[in-house]
């Protein structure tokens, strides 16, 4: 079980350390106001219009770092720090949100994967804890029980690993955006590419990290067999 918290370690340190840069990162951009006065609301409705994307409604939602683009309803829901703002954070975060929108109107091929890993994904996190707890426990009585945990586990990192092109995608989509339609500017443009790069990593990091546990859980599976 030494290798697992080294792995566990490793991960939340890295974690902890990306975070971190993302969360000063937000707050030092924020603190830089656009040229052109635009606030996190402006820049989305600007961009989803530019894309010819009318049937997608922008809300406020609570908390900090909570913006998020939901397929279901087609709605793109934006923390108050960014709704209000005219921030450069703010307008890279809002583009990176309407990046997703402008997947989902395009049919996005790994858009489309994830959305429908979802279900099967929320399953899985519901019941992987329990399972491969009670497959710890009965390794020698019935081993199977913890292959369907780590089964269970490895969908999750099958997610994780398919939601890092959505990301990098939805990012480079609304870099491009922000600089061919002149809201970010020479000055202010290498912030906002920044801050993104900073959100990337976050999902970098819980990918590699869901892979080295799963690579460990196996391990443990296979010497068992010995």
């Amino acid at each position: 079980m030494s290798l697992y918290w080294l792995i566990a370690g490793i991960v939340f340190l890295a974690s902890w350390l990306v975070s971190s840069s993302l969360q000063n990162k937000f707050k030092k951009y924020s603190k830089v106001p656009l040229t052109n006065g635009m606030t996190g609301r402006d820049v989305a409705e600007r961009m989803l219009f530019d894309n010819g994307i009318y049937d997608v409604k922008i809300t406020c939602t609570q908390g900090t770092l909570t913006d998020h683009y939901n397929p279901t309803n087609k709605t793109v829901n934006l923390s108050e720090a960014v709704y209000h703002s005219n921030s450069v954070a703010a307008a890279a975060v809002a583009a990176h949100e309407c990046g997703h929108a402008v997947q989902h109107a395009t049919v996005y091929a790994p858009l489309k994967m994830r959305s429908r890993l979802v279900p099967v994904v929320s399953f899985a996190s519901q019941w992987m804890s329990w399972v491969l707890l009670a497959g710890f426990l009965t390794i020698n009585v019935f081993p199977e029980l913890l292959w369907f945990g780590i089964g269970l586990f490895a969908l999750t990192t099958i997610f994780s690993f398919v939601t890092l092109p959505v990301e990098i995608n939805a990012s480079q989509r609304a870099l491009a955006w922000l600089n061919t339609a002149g809201i970010t500017t020479q000055q202010n443009y290498p912030m906002a590419k920044d801050a993104l790069k900073s959100a990337a990593y976050t999902y970098v990091v819980a990918a590699l990290g869901s892979l080295a546990t799963l690579v460990y859980f196996i391990l443990v599976a296979l010497g068992n067999r010995r």
